[in-house]
């Protein structure tokens, strides 16, 4: 394997602070797909596919011969947080920041998209796929549903890299089995009737049913981790985001609530078990104070696991090129790449952002460069044990 070069190490650092200082959102990546399918002519992929389950981008290198076909993948989008840093190539977009380091994991895998162009595979194909939507759980699934995906790429494995706070730079997690919990939003709302505020007893108020969910719901589940960090498999908990009562006003009793709840588990079975615990106790609720519920669900995440095989080649290249690593527990937060784990052998690993590094979604975060070319080096060895 060639290894990137410092000019190629500066020029990725370089693209990922103008990813950075230009974040969109999910759903609305489009001049970040146009700034990947630009840079990918360089790298002299034989096939892009554009425009794939949104503004998804996939580039394909190809060897002379037979082999297995292998995905590398990358996030788009940014967030919907205000930056608060102060590095030169800050968002410059009010309230939409790349805080999560997507800009990172494009820039890695640009770098993997260089050494294809030097040195393509010797057997099968490869491709890389910079995925839209990952941070709403809508992404993976729009792409498997795009019938481009499964006609032409339908990986036989597939991998992916996430940066990692709270852990030593460049280190490596690479969990077997349970590697991100599932997760589900509910929006759950209230319907009553409004009252003048000093005969509050002529209406039907959601005060009480909100006032008893924001007590039980946090209670709910079984979020205890053994001594080792480990999860439960029973592991589940809910986590209130947001709650709203009636209007800003002193007049009038509220007639209407809403209540935004994260279910979280490390399976997928248990998820259902618990949205069907906390949907009954809204609707016994609500029926018990004579009021209409509506619920919707949103930002859907099934539980992403590592397939053995998979995790077992990114062990191997860890090792190969010279990071420490650990299987570690797997992480609360959730990450729609596990749905790509139906049909290949998939496996995410976790790089190291640094012990004191800010955290994931903090507004003060920013994704430290040094780690591209050792994620480069990871993922390139891990294809290459594959392809050649």
């Amino acid at each position: 394997m060639s290894a990137l070069s410092e000019q190629d190490l500066t020029e990725l650092a370089q693209w990922r602070r103008l990813l950075h200082a230009a974040p969109e959102i999910s759903d609305e990546e489009r001049e970040t797909a146009a700034r990947v399918q630009d840079a990918l002519r360089g790298a002299r992929p034989a096939r892009v596919i554009d425009r794939l389950g949104g503004w998804g981008v996939a580039a394909l290198f190809e060897g002379a011969e037979p082999g297995p076909c292998v995905m590398v993948r990358a996030e788009l989008d940014a967030l919907p947080i205000e930056e608060r840093g102060s590095a030169a190539h800050r968002s410059r977009v009010i309230g939409r920041a790349h805080l999560c380091g997507h800009d990172g994991h494009m820039a890695t895998l640009m770098g993997l998209a260089r050494r294809l162009r030097s040195q393509p595979p010797l057997r099968g194909r490869v491709w890389l796929l910079f995925q839209p939507a990952e941070e709403t759980g809508a992404g993976a699934a729009a792409v498997i549903e795009d019938p481009r995906y499964r006609s032409q790429i339908a990986p036989h494995y597939a991998f992916a890299l996430h940066n990692l706070p709270g852990v030593p730079l460049g280190e490596a997690i690479v969990p077997v089995g349970p590697a991100n919990c599932a997760s589900a939003g509910l929006r759950l709302r209230f319907k009553g009737r409004t009252a003048h505020a000093g005969s509050p007893e002529t209406g039907l108020a959601p005060t009480p049913v909100l006032a008893e969910l924001l007590s039980r719901l946090n209670a709910m589940g079984a979020p205890g981790a053994r001594a080792d960090g480990t999860l439960p498999d029973a592991f589940a908990m809910c986590t209130v985001t947001h709650a709203r009562l009636g209007e800003p006003t002193f007049g009038i009793a509220p007639g209407e609530a809403e209540l935004f709840v994260t279910l979280r588990t490390l399976r997928d079975p248990e998820m259902a078990a618990l949205r069907a615990e906390v949907e009954a106790l809204a609707r016994h609720l609500t029926e018990r104070h004579q009021l209409e519920l509506g619920i919707e669900e949103h930002d859907t995440f099934r539980a992403c696991t590592n397939h053995a095989d998979a995790a077992a080649i990114l062990r191997r290249a860890a090792e190969a090129t010279g990071l420490r690593w650990h299987p570690g527990p797997p992480l609360r937060a959730s990450e729609d790449f596990g749905r790509f784990g139906a049909d290949a052998r998939s496996a995410m690993l976790f790089l190291g952002a640094g012990a004191t590094h800010p955290a994931l979604h903090d507004p003060d975060y920013d994704f430290p460069d040094a780690l591209i070319g050792s994620g480069v080096d990871l993922l390139e060895h891990a294809m290459r044990s594959l392809t050649g």
